[in-house]
């Protein structure tokens, strides 16, 4: 089982930035690929971001690459997305997923929801005009 919360929403003015984190706890925390997902109203939910558990692979949707970056601190079970030159339409709540491997899959990365096994309660980040 993994644990997962999800900490740094708000509320941000357009060309602001915010960084998100997710706190994760569990047996298999440390070995796991994580994801960042968002849902906007009335839409369906969304990948954002990916980065595997050696932090050697990250991947991002179109619409915020150069302006979103994952990390992570495996010391402190903690992944980050730092979200910079923030638009209205990144208005969503954000949800950190995590989805554990054996020793192989240090480099995996996933961008589907079904991939993930565990998520977060998510973050509202709402970005106004």
């Amino acid at each position: 089982q993994v644990q997962l919360v999800e900490s740094g929403g708000g509320l941000v003015q357009a060309g602001g930035s915010l960084r998100l984190s997710c706190a994760a706890s569990g047996r298999t925390s440390g070995s796991s690929t994580m994801g960042w997902f968002r849902q906007a109203p009335g839409t369906e939910r969304e990948f954002v971001a990916t980065i595997s558990w050696s932090g050697l692979r990250t991947y991002y949707v179109d619409s915020v690459k150069g302006r979103f970056t994952i990390s992570r601190d495996n010391a402190k079970n903690t992944v980050y997305l730092q979200m910079n030159s923030l638009k209205p339409e990144d208005t969503a709540v954000y949800y950190c997923a995590a989805q554990p491997g054996p020793y192989y899959s240090a480099n995996y990365i996933y961008t589907g929801q079904k991939e993930y096994d565990y998520w977060g309660q998510g973050t509202q980040v709402t970005v106004s005009s």
